[in-house]
């Protein structure tokens, strides 16, 4: 294929060129595959459990519709029993796989700015034999209903994003019930721990193995003070999402010093939904947050010191950043978040902080849409992590794949990464040339899908720049 020159002028024929797949890139995927899995197998104790260890994460990484221990098994060839011993009751420890994924995490894609990411994810279940399943808060279906939760720890820098770590959430009439503890294995050393505890554990754990500038979460952790009080012990500088309707939440710092005839007035605790209402119009920040498929990206922003109730016996009060930001829309979303950042801190530097969840949301999607996150069929408390685990590794692998393909296919995204990845595992025999030419026709639609809503702008879309892992102008 032809490749342009480095000092050829980039325009719509040069992005159009950066969809070309080179079939040479794809040809060694495999062998690639099998490479990568040995770090991780050799943490296994037996060969036949390094051996059901490959054949599950090449399963995770196929086509299969349904990426459970059955289908995994029958697209290997093999007996599905083994394969359910492996995932379900094998004595194998899972904490030493996600040890080495996180290695390789900071030694790839570790940054100084990086952030980690707090994110708790449910899944629906049927019956009540499941470990810690139980009728509580299912955020996929939106309500109320039966299924298991869990929290999970996600990395995010320039260079990529992945899960790296995870915690299961036992519910605590799960903690206190020891037939089903038995049935289902659970350690005796596990004792009931709220999904901030977890997180907690989590961050102890990985905080010093990942290098990072900020902690973030949802607002089912900004929400809690003594959380927040937490990380500002451990040293952690965070940008927590809470709830803009939460009760008594925040005070302007400094308010005004007298009330009526000359009293001192109490700080007056409001609702930051409220609050920002009251925020000039010249107060708000446009600040541009990416480049996505139908234009830039952009949201507005504004953000004032404020004390904040810090929870505890003495009821001591936190000065913290609020932040607040609005969608660009004619129906504006705002988000509420707390920091604890100093105050040279820029607004964009915590608005891109923020935007980090964004990315792990796309961790999930890909979790649970590419490698079968929630399509596992354990009851166990093992089996749960160990196929969490398998999980995460081939969500790493997608990452590792895709920075590799997009050093000379700058266009390549980690879904057509991993549908390369799945075709060739269907058939390894297959003709890559082929396979090449239909990855490249797809990239190049998309491509000209991109350019068409750009033009809108009066100006081209950015291009992937590998060496500086970033869009960059044309």
């Amino acid at each position: 294929m032809h490749r342009r020159d480095e000092g050829e002028p980039h325009g719509v024929e040069g992005l159009l060129e950066d969809c070309e797949v080179v079939p040479k890139d794809l040809e060694d995927s495999l062998e690639r595959l099998k490479e990568f899995i040995q770090p991780f197998a050799r943490l296994l104790p037996r060969e036949e459990l390094r051996e059901h260890g490959e054949d599950f994460v090449r399963g995770l990484l196929s086509d299969l519709e349904r990426k459970s221990t059955e289908p995994i098994a029958e697209r290997a060839g093999k007996s599905r029993d083994p394969l359910q011993r492996f995932i379900g009751w094998a004595p194998w420890k899972h904490e030493p796989l996600l040890d080495e994924l996180c290695r390789q995490v900071a030694a790839e894609i570790g940054s100084p700015d990086g952030v980690l990411v707090l994110d708790p994810s449910t899944f629906p279940k049927k019956g009540t034999a499941s470990v810690g399943v139980a009728r509580q808060w299912c955020g996929r279906l939106g309500k109320v209903d039966n299924c298991q939760a869990g929290v999970f720890l996600g990395y995010v820098s320039n260079l990529g994003h992945t899960l790296v770590d995870e915690r299961l959430y036992l519910p605590k009439e799960w903690a206190k019930d020891k037939e089903r503890r038995e049935m289902c294995h659970v350690p005796k050393a596990v004792r009931f721990k709220t999904t901030h505890q977890l997180s907690l554990t989590m961050l102890e754990k990985r905080r010093g193995q990942l290098p990072h500038a900020w902690v973030t979460g949802d607002d089912e952790f900004g929400r809690i003070p003594w959380f927040r009080r937490r990380l500002r012990q451990m040293g952690e500088r965070y940008l927590l999402e809470m709830p803009g309707n939460l009760l008594s939440v925040c005070a302007v710092e400094d308010p005004p010093k007298t009330g009526g005839k000359g009293r001192p007035r109490k700080a007056a605790f409001i609702r930051a939904a409220a609050w920002k209402d009251a925020v000039p119009q010249e107060n708000w920040t446009r600040i541009r947050i990416r480049d996505g498929l139908k234009g830039p990206l952009v949201i507005w922003a504004t953000r004032a010191r404020v004390r904040t109730r810090s929870g505890g016996r003495r009821r001591e009060k936190a000065v913290e950043w609020l932040l607040v930001t609005r969608t660009e829309s004619e129906t504006p979303e705002y988000r509420y978040y707390f920091s604890n950042a100093p105050e040279d801190v820029s607004l964009e530097q915590m608005v891109h902080a923020a935007n980090a969840r964004y990315w792990i949301e796309d961790c999930f999607e890909r979790g649970k849409g590419r490698v079968g996150l929630d399509h596992y069929e354990v009851r166990s408390w093992i089996g749960w992590h160990h196929h969490m685990t398998l999980c995460m590794l081939a969500l790493w692998f997608l990452v590792q794949e895709h920075r590799r393909l997009s050093t000379r296919t700058p266009a390549i995204t980690v879904q057509q990464s991993a549908e390369a990845v799945g075709e060739l595992l269907r058939a390894p025999d297959m003709d890559v040339r082929r396979l090449a030419l239909t990855i490249t026709r797809r990239l190049r639609r998309t491509e000209q899908v991109r350019i068409a809503h750009w033009r809108k702008f009066k100006q081209l879309p950015p291009r992937w720049d590998h060496a500086r892992s970033m869009y960059v102008r044309q």
